[in-house]
């Protein structure tokens, strides 16, 4: 089971990726996020815990990144894991924005399909939330009104 979001936002990648980086920021553009933080750096192996805005607190680590392109976060409960793949390229008039979410592990049958339904519902609002931030964002720092 995979879930995947598109969206179009009128900014460069490194703007977006720049976005992403800011894990203590996530909160202001995931309304889905109550909380992350990472107990270092942005890269591979980088481990922290991510907070909904309903529920409790996750494990999380950075399994794949690659600047300016890409990031994986997986989350992690026994038996089950969570990944989350985010991507971006660059486009006509800005960039696509992908978030990929599947599941894994020997309870994923259990948990899997009441946390895609969450996703379903949640993932789309995200995306248009980050939208909304970066070109906001983008628009501060370039001058326009």
């Amino acid at each position: 089971m995979q879930i995947e979001k598109r969206v179009h936002i009128a900014v460069p990648p490194t703007v977006v990726d720049q976005i992403w980086s800011e894990v203590d920021r996530w909160h202001l553009w995931d309304p889905d996020t109550k909380q992350a933080h990472l107990n270092g750096p942005f890269t591979v192996g980088t481990k922290g815990k991510i907070t909904p805005s309903k529920g409790m607190g996750v494990p999380m680590v950075i399994t794949e990144r690659t600047e300016s392109r890409s990031f994986t976060v997986e989350g992690y409960i026994p038996l089950f894991r969570m990944h989350f793949e985010h991507t971006v390229a660059p486009v006509d008039g800005g960039s696509e924005v992908v978030h990929r979410v599947w599941f894994t592990g020997a309870l994923a049958f259990l948990f899997g399909p009441s946390v895609a339904k969450q996703l379903h519902v949640g993932l789309p609002r995200t995306m248009q939330s980050l939208k909304l931030y970066a070109e906001k964002r983008h628009n501060v720092v370039q001058g326009v009104a």
